[in-house]
C-alpha cells in the first residue's frame, strides 16, 4: 500500500527527518513509536507534504506521490487524522462528518473499498451517534478524536494515518479507539500510526518501527518489541 525510500523533512534550516525507509501492507496496521520530538509527526505530515521541505520517494498503490499537493494525495485514497484534530467547532457533528464526504473509490485493483455511511460510523462510534447535533467545540477531546477519525473515514481512504490517537484521552476512549481501529482492519483498511502508548500499540498493531531523533533505530514485529525490555528502556521510556 506505501512504500517510503530516504524520507527527509526539514523545518527551516533545521533538518528533522532522515533517509527514513519504511512500509505498510494491505490491510496492515503499522506503528510509529517513539518519545516526544523524535519526528513521528513530521513523519505523517511529510506523507501528506505538509512540511515545507522534503525529500525521498514516497509511493501509494505503486504510484509515485512524492510531488503531488495535499490534497490530490488526499484524493488518492490517503485518509490522515492530524495530533491537533481540526475540528470545525462551531459545526455539529452530521456537519463535520459531511465535510469529509468524498465518493466512493476503487482499490488497485479496481475492486470497490468499502464505502462509509453515516449508519456505519455511528455503529463504530456509538458515542457520535448519540451527539449528532452536538457543535464540535462542546465535545471532550475524546469524542473529538472520535469525530475526527469518521470525518476521515468519510471520504473512504484506502490508508488512513493516525497522528497520536490516544494522547490525551481517557482510558476507556482507548479502548474504544483501539476496538475502532481493530474494524477498520477487518474492513480491509491499513493503518499508519503514530504513538507512545505501548499498551494502546500492542492491542491493535501488527508490526513497528521506533524512530529516534529523526531516524528509524528499531523495526519488527511488534510481539517482538512487547517482549524487548530492553530496546523499550533504551528508545521509549522518558
Amino acid at each position: 500500500m506505501l512504500e517510503v525510500e530516504g524520507l527527509n523533512a526539514w523545518y527551516g534550516a533545521a533538518q528533522i527527518l532522515f533517509n527514513l525507509s519504511f512500509r505498510v501492507g494491505r490491510g496492515e496496521v503499522v506503528a510509529l513509536m517513539g518519545r516526544n520530538g523524535a519526528g513521528k509527526s513530521t513523519t505523517m505530515k511529510a506523507l501528506m507534504a505538509l512540511t515545507a521541505q522534503r525529500s525521498g520517494n514516497i509511493r501509494f498503490l505503486d504510484k509515485d506521490i512524492s510531488r503531488l499537493r495535499p490534497f490530490e494525495i488526499a484524493r488518492r485514497g490517503l485518509g490522515f487524522v492530524p495530533e491537533d484534530r481540526r475540528i470545525f467547532s462551531d459545526l455539529t457533528v452530521l456537519e463535520n462528518l459531511d465535510v469529509g464526504r468524498q465518493a466512493p473509490r476503487l482499490d488497485a485493483d479496481h475492486r470497490p473499498v468499502p464505502c462509509w455511511t453515516l449508519e456505519k460510523l455511528f455503529a463504530l462510534f456509538p458515542n457520535l451517534a448519540e451527539m449528532r447535533g452536538r457543535r464540535g467545540g462542546e465535545m471532550s477531546g475524546g469524542e473529538q478524536q472520535m469525530l475526527t477519525v469518521a470525518r476521515t473515514l468519510m471520504g473512504n481512504p484506502l490508508l488512513v494515518l493516525l497522528d497520536e490517537p490516544s494522547e490525551g484521552v481517557a482510558p476507556v476512549i482507548v479502548e474504544q479507539m483501539a476496538d475502532a481501529i481493530l474494524e477498520l482492519k477487518k474492513e480491509g483498511l491499513s493503518v499508519l500510526l503514530s504513538e507512545q502508548n505501548m499498551h494502546f500499540t500492542e492491542l491493535v498493531c501488527d508490526r513497528v518501527y521506533v524512530l529516534e531523533k529523526g531516524q528509524i533505530e528499531w523495526s519488527g514485529a511488534m510481539t517482538d518489541l512487547a517482549s524487548n525490555i530492553d530496546v523499550q528502556r533504551r528508545l521509549l521510556s522518558v
